[in-house]
């Protein structure tokens, strides 16, 4: 990935160092067409020598206006050499230089720029092999810096990155960079930006787009998890018996001295049992002894007996 990214810069810069501005080509085209077409216009009416010289100044003129006139888009601005000393930034729009004597040798972008980075099988502080994808927003603020200050700064800021995210991974523990992905992204910015900072180049924000972790561990967290769940399912179970106990024995100080209200419950207990068809309803036998239901069932059974069947 960085080689290729490498390779691409390179053939970027050698493009943009002799891209001729679309101006200078249309008045260069221009001046030739109007050259050849003197010349023919011209042929058997003025001396051949003054012929030549004329479309031989044109040319010149046309090859000048060519390499000369330059034009920066509304975001570049353009690093001029002249002599190979740096004597200023020209753009955006028309500007000119002195062919020969002035180079471009490279135009530099201010816009935000996009830098996808990744820390593959990096060790995190508990030893656990993680990969962690990030994306880095940043913009040249200082043209000149970026130009001469380092080489490749769009490499320079890649690279810086990657060794950044790679130190951090080593000095947190998984479960730390799990769940404290915006303090990484806070972190990771400090870092960078500290780095880039002289090359011209500042860091607006960094995200941490994903991190993969070996499936091995993963289905092991996940089964923790679901354990942990279920504990915590059991623990909710027992505050809620607790809590039904704890209802129960308050209610049942409402009927230790008041036995109308304990045989109306017993009442209303059978009452709900039996009034399902179908239904069996087992009391305890202290209980029948107690609260004299055993003459209130065979009452109701033989109500029960006594109703017409169905057919």
């Amino acid at each position: 990935m960085n080689s290729r990214l490498l390779a691409k810069t390179a053939l970027t810069n050698a493009k943009i160092d002799q891209r001729i501005s679309p101006i200078a080509g249309t008045i260069f085209g221009t001046l030739l067409t109007v050259a050849v077409l003197g010349a023919i216009l011209m042929d058997g009416k003025v001396a051949e020598g003054w012929i030549g010289a004329y479309v031989l100044g044109l040319s010149l003129i046309g090859t000048y206006v060519m390499f000369a006139l330059k034009v920066a888009n509304q975001w570049e601005k353009a690093i001029v050499l002249r002599l190979g000393k740096f004597i200023g930034l020209k753009g955006p729009g028309l500007f000119w230089i002195f062919p020969l004597i002035e180079t471009v040798p490279t135009w530099i972008d201010h816009r935000v720029m996009v830098t996808p980075f990744a820390a593959q099988k990096t060790l995190t502080k508990d030893t656990v092999p993680v990969d962690v994808d990030a994306v880095l927003f940043w913009v040249v603020w200082d043209a000149e810096k970026a130009a001469l200050e380092v080489k490749d700064y769009e490499a320079a800021v890649d690279w810086a990155a990657q060794t950044a995210l790679r130190d951090i991974t080593g000095r947190m523990m998984l479960a730390d960079i799990l769940v404290g992905r915006s303090t990484i992204d806070q972190e990771l910015q400090k870092i960078i930006d500290e780095r880039t900072t002289p090359w011209g180049v500042t860091v607006q924000s960094v995200e941490i787009r994903d991190i993969v972790i070996p499936q091995d561990l993963e289905d092991a967290m996940s089964r923790q998890a679901q354990a942990e769940r279920e504990r915590q399912a059991r623990v909710i179970l027992g505050e809620s018996e607790k809590q039904i106990a704890e209802s129960f024995a308050d209610a049942s100080q409402s009927y230790i001295n008041n036995p109308t209200a304990l045989h109306l419950r017993a009442m209303n207990m059978l009452f709900e049992g039996l009034k399902e068809k179908g239904a069996l309803v087992i009391v305890p036998s202290s209980a029948v002894d107690t609260m004299n239901l055993g003459g209130m069932s065979g009452m109701i059974a033989m109500a029960q007996n006594n109703l017409p069947k169905e057919k």
